[in-house]
């Protein structure tokens, strides 16, 4: 029995380490091949109710957080099938920001665009069509009401999460001709009822005629190339994938989930549900995994893709018990904030404006776990990347929409960075606003974000310095005039705090000359 006394032993003492030789991770470890997983289906109408009437997933409470999960020792969300580093880890080009995830392939014009599906009924009419170079391509339409809006938001948004790290579809704005479409054989089309039936040439006439027109007769579109690999259907903001092993952290508890929110605040993604998310079995480097995307951003920027988005959007869920308990008990007398904004006249903006905004309240049309479950380093984590997107970058990503009036354009950057501002003075708040900590020289340096957009306390900050004991996890306080990180054999702790803001502190963990652990509290 003495072996295996040892083994279990030396187990639960690998097991007790708070930190290991590689840590900080900044990949996700090697995906298991994945060689089947199961196309699913989810109804809109279950979705939306079973989140309205009774939230799923693992939800957290004020007595009882629940950290995030599926981040390295430092706090950062691990590359890999749902978020990799960019923006703010390494800074984008002009060039880079605008390109977002183009790899060069917009529907080749040398040849017709042949329809191979379509979509006559429901809130997008719209194509599914094979270019000159068989490609496959889904192309979506602004309403006739708003020209332009849909379709340049999908390219400003698209775009912006990108950069902010996330993976989405290559979509290109086309411009095209009615006699550049020719009718597949046997197409098929639903009707109204859902019988489908075959595709005539009417058919797409009677499309073309939904969608605005320009002058010269040209139609605008958003042309979304097929994603590569095997689509399985849509991801839930809760639980996980039983047929992906490497799912391995309940989607509610994930922190490039939770700080979605403030990305979708920032965009008034409010249309931010599992129905617009899109599970796609992949295989790179000669092994097979689910890789995670966002779809359908043009209901962002004040869209809702058919018309203009509602002025309730971002100010309250579809529908909830206190709040209708509310208006009943006022008799709809009490004005909510949201209804006291004013917006843009301008067809092609919808209805988004920056001086009302407040990120703190705002929400998605329904309850999201993921976004319910947020803890402040959550929001933190995605305020620093938003506050890294400079006026001018804000302004060269608009660009790329294309409008026609330079208007729509001045407007949408100036509110963008309105809302930027605003998510920066909510979340720098709520904790010490510090990131990117180093040993350098001897001294522990990080970046004073507060100080660098004057959202925070400038200077001030004070360090205790602690040996840590990686096996036990107790710490003893030593002489910060006398210390420096590399001189110390084994591990660090430097406890940061400011007087102005007592609650707040950071721990940041260190061995030798590398900082290996960040923990924050509130």
């Amino acid at each position: 029995m003495k072996p295996l006394f040892l083994f279990l032993t030396l187990t639960a003492s690998i097991e007790a380490r708070k930190f290991f030789d590689d840590d900080p991770l900044v990949a996700e470890p090697k995906s298991k091949s994945i060689e089947k997983a199961a196309s699913r289906k989810l109804s809109d109408y279950y979705d939306t109710f079973s989140h309205l009437l009774a939230t799923p997933g693992e939800l957290a409470t004020k007595a009882k957080p629940i950290p995030a999960q599926g981040v390295n020792t430092l706090g950062e969300p691990m590359e890999g099938a749902w978020w990799v580093r960019r923006h703010y880890y390494e800074k984008m080009s002009i060039g880079d920001l605008q390109r977002g995830p183009s790899r060069g392939l917009p529907p080749s014009k040398e040849g017709p665009w042949t329809v191979i599906g379509a979509k006559n009924e429901g809130i997008t009419p719209g194509f599914v069509i094979l270019d000159a170079a068989k490609r496959r391509y889904f192309v979506k339409f602004d309403p006739l009401s708003n020209p332009e809006m849909a379709t340049g938001a999908d390219q400003i948004s698209l775009k912006l999460f990108h950069a902010l790290g996330y993976h989405v579809p290559d979509n290109y704005l086309a411009s095209f001709t009615a006699d550049m479409l020719v009718l597949g054989q046997d197409v098929e089309i639903a009707d109204k009822v859902g019988k489908k039936r075959k595709m005539t040439s009417r058919d797409v006439s009677e499309i073309l005629m939904k969608v605005p027109k320009s002058k010269d007769g040209r139609y605008r579109a958003t042309a979304s190339l097929a994603i590569a690999g095997k689509g399985i259907g849509p991801y839930r903001y809760y639980g996980q994938r039983a047929d992906d092993p490497n799912d391995i952290v309940p989607h509610e508890h994930r922190r490039d989930l939770r700080g979605l929110h403030v990305f979708c605040a920032w965009t008034a993604h409010d249309d931010s549900r599992s129905i617009n998310t899109y599970d796609s079995l992949t295989e790179e480097g000669g092994a097979k995994f689910v890789k995670h995307y966002l779809l359908d951003l043009g209901s962002t920027l004040g869209s809702a893709s058919s018309k203009a988005n509602s002025p309730r959007s971002g100010g309250e869920y579809l529908f909830g018990w206190k709040l209708a308990l509310k208006n009943l008990l006022t008799l709809g007398f009490d004005v909510p904030a949201w209804a006291r904004a004013k917006y843009s006249t301008l067809p092609a903006v919808g209805l988004f404006e920056g001086d009302l905004f407040d990120p703190a309240t705002w929400v998605p049309e329904y309850p999201n776990p993921a976004f319910s479950n947020r803890l402040p380093d959550d929001d933190f984590w995605a305020a620093k990347q938003v506050m890294a997107f400079s006026d001018e970058e804000i302004r060269a990503i608009v660009a790329t929409a294309e409008y026609s009036d330079p208007k729509v354009a001045e407007f949408l950057a100036s509110a963008m960075s309105k809302r930027r501002d605003k998510i920066g003075k909510t979340y720098f708040a709520k904790v010490l606003p510090l990131d990117n900590f180093a040993v350098r020289g001897g001294a522990l340096v990080f970046d004073d974000l507060g100080a660098r957009h004057k959202l925070g306390p400038e200077g001030g900050y004070q360090v205790k310095w602690h040996r840590f004991d990686n096996e036990t996890e107790r710490t003893e306080a030593v002489n910060g005039k006398d210390f420096t990180p590399p001189a110390i054999e084994g591990y660090w702790m430097g406890e940061i705090s400011h007087p102005q803001r007592a609650k707040q502190t950071i721990r940041v963990y260190g061995r030798g000359a590398r900082v290996v652990g960040v923990e924050r509290t509130w």
